[in-house]
């Protein structure tokens, strides 16, 4: 495989892409990387696909009127005191502060010059599986690490490059989904797992950069829906670290939990990857997703209101915070706060009332045990550091606290509709705009998107498209007009939306579709990225 130039990809047997290499893809997609992608392929492709079938057999189960418990199966892990995750690794010990963010050149920059002391390098929610962005964000990730990154923006001539200093935050790279695949490169006939390939491109290659620097390849890891998804995700640790030559437990991982199924599994994930952990995270805008998605043939006894209306507080997602906290210290791990999605604007007003707003989370979090958390936006790093350093001190993290008094029920973690509040045509009206708006940038190439002084990214727009879903299969009546969710109601709502959006309507048409393919279609598609990424060549 040859570009324009003189740089070539040299293809292991089985393996196939078929995209043209770029001018530097040769440096990412070296014979190791493919290597590797090919021999976690073989070994883990198959257990991947049964996983994802399990993940349906669950969902039918709990349609047909069953629901969610603690695994009897796996009580003995929940009961052995013993055990702990790993130590902290280097440049995961303090983490009071993390930014989120796709790996795209600028910001790749803006992310390392902002002061926190991590920054998650998403190839998933916050990206877009175009072709030029998955080989291109691991290109800027090695030109980070190699401190060899700059940027002009094409239309102001502005310059962004690394501040001189050594105090950059720690890489953490989230990788895709176990459901998402990579249709681009092929092993043996197979479209790749999406997971496994960002993984391998990185393990591979900055990953290595990093270990020189004393660290190692750090992880998120998304959407995992069970322990046995964590143990596959271990599994691939192990057989890259070997096939790397690097020693055992350099890869360390931290897991959002951000799906209601393993928000029941929280201890059995931390135990899968103990020797690779590095903590939990409060995914809370999937975790809303997944709430939905699990439940939305339930009626209104799994019922949520407006997205706005729904704050961290109510009793279900209390329980959540609460029980991961409390599950972390427990075993020695970290336990990270959820996003900050607000964004600094040129209204001061608004401007004011965002700042309370991410300060009152950011003090409950710390608060409550937390040992750090996300912001979305570099203007609120130093109000997040600040509220946790507060109650941390000079102390890198309070692991110590462990929260012992903290009980969490199964009915707690399921006490949906327990939320105060109601579903409005400002809502629906709210979700419509905002699934469309984020979906017309996603098939552009844009994977996080400011939406009303908000950074979007796909899990709010997953939340979008499964609230309007929930709301008219279960025939609900909005509160403030009066009206019942159909489809006609609907179908208007969305020319009414689109209508308002700057350009032509037709600029949208494609994002319209997609839209309602994943909104009012009488199957529940799993994921809006898949449907979309059908359209994406």
């Amino acid at each position: 495989m040859t570009n324009e130039g003189d740089n070539v990809v040299n293809l292991p047997d089985g393996l196939t892409i078929t995209k043209e290499s770029g001018e530097r893809d040769a440096e990412v997609l070296t014979p190791a990387a493919l290597e590797l992608i090919v021999e976690l392929h073989r070994a883990l492709g198959d257990r991947r696909l049964e996983l994802l079938a399990a993940r349906g057999e669950r969902l039918q189960r709990i349609a047909a009127g069953g629901t969610l418990d603690f695994l009897p199966e796996t009580a003995h892990i929940r009961e052995d005191d013993s055990w702990r995750v790993a130590p902290p690794a280097p440049g995961l010990v303090d983490r009071r502060v993390e930014i989120t963010g796709p790996t795209d050149r600028k910001m790749t920059i803006n992310a390392l010059n902002s002061g926190a002391k991590g920054w998650l390098a998403d190839q998933e929610d916050a990206n877009t599986p175009q072709w030029s962005a998955v080989v291109g964000g691991q290109l800027n990730l090695l030109d980070a690490i190699n401190r060899t990154i700059d940027f002009t923006a094409p239309d102001t001539g502005k310059e962004y490059k690394l501040r001189p200093d050594d105090e950059l935050p720690t890489i953490i790279v989230r990788p895709r989904g176990w459901h998402l695949p990579e249709k681009h490169i092929l092993v043996d006939g197979r479209e790749a797992s999406g997971s496994l390939v960002d993984f391998a491109l990185y393990a591979a290659t900055a990953g290595r950069r990093q270990i020189e620097k004393g660290m190692g390849p750090y992880f998120y890891l998304p959407k995992m829906e069970s322990h046995l998804e964590a143990r596959l995700w271990n599994d691939a640790f192990v057989l890259a670290q070997d096939a790397l030559g690097i020693p055992q437990g350099t890869i360390r991982a931290t897991v959002l939990i951000e799906t209601l199924p393993a928000a029941f599994e929280m201890e059995e994930i931390l135990y899968e990857l103990r020797d690779h952990s590095a903590g939990l995270n409060a995914g809370r805008w999937d975790y809303l997703f997944s709430v939905i998605k699990t439940f939305r043939t339930r009626g209104e006894e799994f019922l949520l209101p407006d997205r706005n209306q729904i704050t961290m507080t109510v009793p279900f997602m209390r329980a959540y915070t609460e029980l991961l906290v409390r599950t972390c210290h427990k075993r020695g791990a970290h336990a990270i706060g959820g996003m900050a999605a607000f964004i600094p604007s040129r209204d001061e007003e608004a401007n004011e009332a965002a700042f309370a707003k991410v300060r009152a989370d950011k003090t409950r979090e710390a608060n409550d045990g937390f040992d750090g958390s996300w912001v979305a936006h570099p203007g609120m790093v130093d109000l997040c550091k600040e509220v946790f350093t507060s109650v941390l001190g000079d102390r890198p993290n309070q692991i110590d606290r462990t929260r012992e008094e903290v009980e969490v029920s199964a009915a707690d973690l399921l006490s949906v509709s327990q939320t105060p509040g109601t579903v409005t045509e400002e809502g629906l009206r709210s979700n419509i705009s905002v699934g469309i708006q984020y979906l017309h940038a996603w098939l552009g190439g844009l994977g996080a998107v400011a939406i009303f002084d908000l950074m979007e990214d796909a899990a709010t727009a997953e939340i979008s498209r499964s609230q309007v879903w929930q709301w008219l299969h279960n025939g609900i009546t909005l509160a403030d007009s009066g009206e019942q969710v159909t489809r006609e109601l609907v179908d208007r709502l969305v020319e009414e939306e689109v209508a308002k959006l700057p350009g032509d309507a037709a600029d949208y048409a494609e994002a319209r579709a997609t839209f309602l393919e994943v909104a009012v279609a009488d199957d529940y598609v799993d994921f809006l990225t898949l449907s979309a990424y059908e359209r994406m060549p």
